[in-house]
């Protein structure tokens, strides 16, 4: 496991919100970032830490947030 990927504990997971939305994040398939589904924002995660300042994120097109999050079940 590189050093981007360190593992994130799932209660902390639980309670981190998007910055722009205060939606939840979903981890990406390969742990290297949280997700804003609403702001299509990934936030990335440095050596464990979850960088969640908007000057940080990076913008995500659809296609993209569907390859990042696979499984993700979206109601449109």
């Amino acid at each position: 496991m590189n050093a981007t990927a360190l593992e994130i504990d799932r209660k902390v997971l639980e309670m981190l919100v998007c910055t722009l939305t205060k939606t939840r994040l979903s981890l990406s398939a390969d742990r290297t970032e949280l997700i804003s589904v609403a702001a299509r924002l990934a936030f990335p995660i440095r050596q464990g830490v979850p960088m969640l300042s908007l000057d940080e994120a990076r913008e995500i097109d659809p296609a993209e947030l569907e390859r990042t999050l696979p499984d993700l079940h979206r109601d449109n």
